[in-house]
C-alpha cells in the first residue's frame, strides 16, 4: 500500500469488496489519508486501487475505494465470488 504517494509498505487485505476493504496493518493512518492499495487480483497483476481511510482499529483500518475501472471492478467481483479465473 502507498500513502499519499510515499514508498509502498506491506499490509494484509481482509474483507475486500468493490466498495472498499479492511487492511490489517500495525501502522495507524489518519482519517482521510489518501492511499493506493496495490494487490494481485484474478487476471490483474499489481492492480492499483485508490481510496481513502475511513476508520481505524487497533488491528488495522478501513479504506473506501474511489471510482474503479471496469477491469478492477470485474477482478474484485470475481475474487468475491471465489472464482480465481
Amino acid at each position: 500500500m502507498e500513502v499519499d504517494g510515499s514508498e509502498a509498505f506491506p499490509v494484509f487485505l481482509r474483507d475486500a469488496s468493490v466498495g472498499g476493504a479492511f487492511l490489517e496493518t500495525p501502522e495507524a493512518l489518519a482519517f482521510g489519508a489518501r492511499v493506493t492499495v496495490i494487490v494481485s487480483l484474478p487476471g490483474l497483476a499489481d492492480a492499483r486501487l485508490p481510496g481513502i481511510v475511513r476508520w481505524n482499529k487497533p488491528t488495522g483500518l478501513g479504506v473506501q475505494f474511489d471510482l474503479l475501472g471496469a477491469r478492477e471492478t470485474h477482478a474484485l467481483t470475481t475474487l468475491m465470488r471465489g472464482n480465481p479465473r
